[in-house]
């Protein structure tokens, strides 16, 4: 069977929903495309979240991250974008998304995006 990007978020019942806890994750080989020169981006993506009801399945989440190493997107666009996408799939209490992108042409660039629920 061969794996493919994927847009899709799978999720699964939190086991502890009557429990604030935190859930972690890092990805160091994320890549998207500069949206003006075609060239890649390298990033770590860090997530980390309170879960409500829903959790974020590992395997999807790596192919859903995967989906993006051919698009064109500038940092703060993709880092909020994968927080609305991961907020719209599990409905968390509290949610951090950090695009921390490699060195290109001398600049550093760190974004976070934060979601609290109401």
């Amino acid at each position: 069977m061969t794996t493919i990007p994927s847009k899709d978020i799978e999720t699964f019942p939190n086991p502890r929903p009557g429990r604030d806890y935190e859930i972690a994750f890092e990805a160091p080989e994320f890549t998207c495309m500069c949206p003006r020169t075609g060239q890649p981006d390298f990033a770590t993506i860090r997530i980390r979240y309170i879960p409500d009801d829903r959790c974020v399945e590992l395997k999807s989440l790596k192919l859903y991250l995967w989906s993006y190493r051919n698009e064109g997107a500038f940092h703060e666009a993709v880092t909020n974008r994968i927080l609305d996408d991961l907020v719209a799939a599990t409905d968390p209490r509290w949610m951090l998304v950090e695009g921390d992108f490699y060195v290109r042409g001398g600049i550093k660039t760190v974004v976070r995006a934060e979601h609290r629920k109401a």
